[in-house]
């Protein structure tokens, strides 16, 4: 007798998107447990920063960014963005580039918060 290998609601393979956005979540998570008003930010994962000839993307003379955030306004919740492909460029395995999301996760929030990454993770950086 011949069937699946697993259930149909059980996906045999996630896309790299996937695992990529679980990975963000995970982050999310973590830092959840410590700062509970994250829950009122938006985290979004999108391929590529958006990229402005004419030089107003913001990243001036910068490398190509890993993250970004947009704040609250007019009743949309603030952002925290992480870029995709960026990150999996700069790191080669899975536990490297859990490590990057964490950080690059970590670095906006501290940014909308208006505080430095080791209050919002004290083990910010030790990875």
């Amino acid at each position: 007798m011949r069937g699946p290998v697993a259930p149909p609601q059980v996906p045999l393979s996630a896309s790299r998107a996937e695992v990529f956005a679980d990975l963000v979540q995970d982050s999310v998570e973590r830092l959840e447990r410590r700062w509970p008003q994250l829950t009122d930010i938006e985290f979004m994962v999108l391929e590529v920063p958006r990229f402005d000839p004419a030089g107003d993307d913001g990243w001036g003379d910068e490398a190509v960014p890993l993250g970004g955030t947009t704040p609250a306004h007019e009743g949309r919740a603030a952002r925290v963005i992480v870029y995709r492909r960026p990150v999996e460029i700069r790191t080669k395995g899975r536990d490297e580039r859990a490590a990057l999301v964490h950080e690059v996760v970590v670095e906006q929030v501290a940014e909308l918060l208006g505080l430095t990454p080791e209050t919002v993770d004290p083990r910010y950086g030790e990875d």
